[in-house]
């Protein structure tokens, strides 16, 4: 039996279908299982499988691929000129209906941005080696050079905690697939290397989502910095595409294994196609079957919690809430009671007035994100006369290096078991701080500057 098989609990050439089975694949390569290595590698060779006789985008050559990504790049630009002219002229957002639509997307690829660059990982080991100058460079990047304030997973974290929408209710197993497939790329550097650097060169390119989604959450108030960080940075003139597209040439043998090289580079470059991608979780949204959902997650919690002296259809509230399947029915009992006035200020509805505000029978029952969710679905059609101000993009939270380092005992550790150490054996002894469980941590942002230190230094 493999290690996928026994994840799954079925055979591995039908494990893309068993639900849980890549989130199941993701937390344990997360969170560093001692047979991740193992269970990484099995699984890149069935997902490699899945996409072995698909199209490839890239050009016939690896020397045209510098003019291939500032084609695409100059095309994504002009679509976006064209998306900007269409809202000047009053169109309306292209993605997000509400705000609440938006901090479901946010919630359901966090698998995958809780993880950035976790492909590149394995790479630290080749520090020395001028050729991978370009991916580490991108990986660090990620890693905000070690600042919390320009770490992109600190950053992803903040923005949905700020919105009170950090919960993994809701986010199904395909949402883990992306996620699976970096952590694996992570740990397979060996094995694997045209494949991590097909990937990271699909994965950089800038694509028209992201210009958007930024756009469109400014509007929303939601804080877009996480996202124009990577329009600044995935660009074609000097950011990460340019440097993917370098890196390809630069670690391509120049002997016979060229051609088979850049095959292997073709199908990593494809795995970017496998999941749920951005565009495909915007349009999966539906605020009604939402609604329902968001509350029959909830259904089991508060089935005993009410009392029965209000009845809806014949039917107390725990009643309601007795059984799975009867949420959307009980809505529309609400509605026609009069407790929920659909297309109208949620605050006229009674039911809104439970959740929300001073004195709320239910305060604190729902999430910033369950909030919002009930709120946009109440208010329909309806549109607040008071205008939300665009949010300009942040910088994230103001963290000093100094409090990372007296407060954390693992930072303390750290650093006390450097301080014997050459440079170069400092260097080991960081990297393993600097994965995605931990880079993010004050004992990983303190690993991660001192690699930095180090490496210039040695270099």
């Amino acid at each position: 039996m493999t290690l996928l098989t026994a994840l799954s609990g079925q055979p591995a050439s039908v494990h893309h279908s068993n639900h849980g089975h890549y989130q199941r694949v993701y937390q344990q390569l997360y969170n560093e299982a001692p047979n991740a290595r193992e269970l990484a590698h099995e699984f890149l060779q069935n997902q490699l499988a899945q996409v072995q006789h698909a199209a490839s985008e890239l050009p016939d050559t690896p020397e045209q691929l510098p003019a291939w990504v500032e084609q695409r790049c100059t095309a994504v630009a002009g679509q976006y000129a064209e998306y900007l002219e269409q809202r000047q002229q009053g169109r309306p957002r292209r993605y997000f209906q509400n705000k609440a639509h938006a901090l479901y997307v946010l919630q359901r690829v966090a698998p995958t941005k809780y993880v950035d660059g976790a492909w590149l990982y394995g790479l630290l080991r080749y520090w020395q080696d001028q050729r991978f100058d370009g991916l580490l460079t991108t990986y660090l990047e990620e890693l905000g050079d070690g600042e919390a304030a320009q770490n992109h997973v600190v950053i992803y974290r903040k923005l949905l905690s700020d919105h009170d929408a950090d919960s993994e209710a809701g986010v199904e197993d395909e949402h883990y697939l992306q996620g699976a497939l970096q952590l694996a790329l992570g740990l397979s550097a060996e094995q694997f290397l045209p494949e991590i650097i097909g990937y990271n060169l699909g994965y950089e390119q800038l694509p028209l989502h992201l210009l958007i989604t930024s756009y469109e959450l400014s509007e929303l108030g939601i804080d877009p910095y996480y996202f124009t960080l990577h329009v600044t940075i995935d660009n074609a003139g000097s950011g990460h595409a340019c440097k993917a597209a370098q890196s390809v040439l630069s670690l391509l043998p120049l002997g016979e294994g060229r051609d088979e090289f850049y095959r292997r580079v073709a199908q990593g470059y494809r795995l970017n196609d496998l999941g749920a991608g951005t565009t495909a979780v915007i349009e999966g949204f539906n605020l009604q079957d939402e609604v329902v959902a968001m509350l029959e997650r909830k259904r089991s919690f508060g089935q005993h919690m009410h009392s029965d002296y209000c009845r809806f259809e014949g039917k107390t509230v725990n009643q309601w809430l007795a059984k799975p399947g009867q949420i959307g029915d009980f809505l529309t009992a609400l509605e026609d009671k009069g407790w929920i006035k659909r297309n109208q200020d949620p605050s006229e509805s009674r039911f809104w007035q439970l959740i929300e505000g001073a004195g709320a029978a239910m305060f604190g029952a729902f999430s910033g994100y369950e909030k919002q969710v009930l709120h946009d679905w109440i208010a329909g059609s309806w549109v607040s006369p008071q205008r939300v101000p665009p949010v300009r993009p942040g910088r994230g939270s103001p963290v000093s290096r100094e409090q990372h380092r007296p407060a954390d005992p693992d930072t303390q550790a750290l650093v006390e078991s450097l301080w014997q150490l050459p440079d170069e054996q400092q260097i080991n002894t960081l990297i393993p701080w600097m994965t995605a469980r931990r880079h993010c941590l004050p004992v990983g942002l303190y690993a991660t500057r001192r690699f930095i230190q180090l490496r210039a230094r040695l270099r």
